[in-house]
This record gives C-alpha cells, sequence and structure tokens, in this order.
C-alpha cells in the first residue's frame, strides 16, 4: 500500500511516517517500480510498535538502538529484550504513579463532603488534618518507607 493509505491506517500524518524512516528507526520500506514506497504489514508493524513505544516514553535514542541491533547481522536478542524489558520496568513505574494519583482523587472525592463538613468552605484545616504525603495509597516514597 502507498504511503496514504499507510498514515491512514496507522492515523498518522505520511510526513511521521517518512521522518521514522529517514532517521532509521525502522528499516527501509520496499519502493515501487516508481519509486514510490509500498508499505507492507511488516512496516506497518514496525510503525504501530514505534508509536506504542513513544507513547510509552521509549526515546528515539532507544528506538534507535532498537532497530541497528535489529538489523544487526549478529546475535542481538539478549540487547533488544534488554531495551523493552527496561522499558517495561519504567512503565510499570509510571502506572504505579498513576495509580497513588488515581487513590489520592478518588479519597478526596469519596472524603470531600466530609472534609467540607469538617474544615469549611476554604478547606483550612488543622493539625488534626491526614498527612497525606506519608501515606503509600498516595505516595511513592512512603510506600518504599513502609517496605522497609
Amino acid at each position: 500500500m502507498n504511503s496514504k493509505e499507510a498514515a491512514k491506517i496507522m492515523n498518522l500524518p505520511v510526513d511521521t511516517l517518512r521522518y521514522y524512516e529517514r532517521i532509521g528507526v525502522m528499516p527501509p520500506v520496499e519502493r515501487n517500480e516508481n519509486g514510490y514506497r509500498n508499505y507492507r504489514n511488516v512496516d506497518l508493524n514496525w510503525v504501530f510498535i514505534i508509536n506504542r513505544l513513544r507513547e510509552a516514553g521509549l526515546s528515539i535514542e532507544a528506538l534507535l538502538e532498537f532497530a541497528k541491533l535489529t538489523e544487526s547481522s549478529g546475535d542481538t536478542t539478549a540487547a533488544k529484550k534488554d531495551i523493552l524489558a527496561e522499558q517495561l520496568g519504567e512503565l510499570d513505574e509510571k502506572m504505579a504513579d498513576l495509580e497513588r494519583t488515581r487513590n489520592l482523587l478518588k479519597y478526596k472525592l469519596d472524603t470531600f463532603d466530609y472534609h467540607l463538613g469538617k474544615f469549611g468552605v476554604n478547606g483550612a484545616g488543622t493539625e488534626s488534618t491526614d498527612k497525606l504525603w506519608e501515606d503509600p495509597r498516595f505516595n511513592r516514597q512512603a510506600s518504599t518507607d513502609e517496605n522497609k
């Protein structure tokens, strides 16, 4: 399929597809007899993986390293797995952070009326106010300290 069709399927601008190929985060796309790119399923899989990894926070540099390893003739399986495992670990940390933030928002919503009644409209608390920063449901450091 041509660039326009591939871009539509991937929901990306054609320029992004060309950029990925130009900088080397994906192998070169085959060209037809007229010199136009001819995207195959393997190319679309590369684009899909690149997009998901970018959304997960993988840097362009890490993507370039991954692509170089893929194009390498030696056994690079362990190195490629290391890149993916490292990113998975980082993503797990981000998800845990998001979960703690979600827990805090849920707590605030669940206790909103109670705190409004206790502390008034302005929310000015007293010394009896919860120490949210010490609660492992909401704070990474608190959950780490709790496990020590």
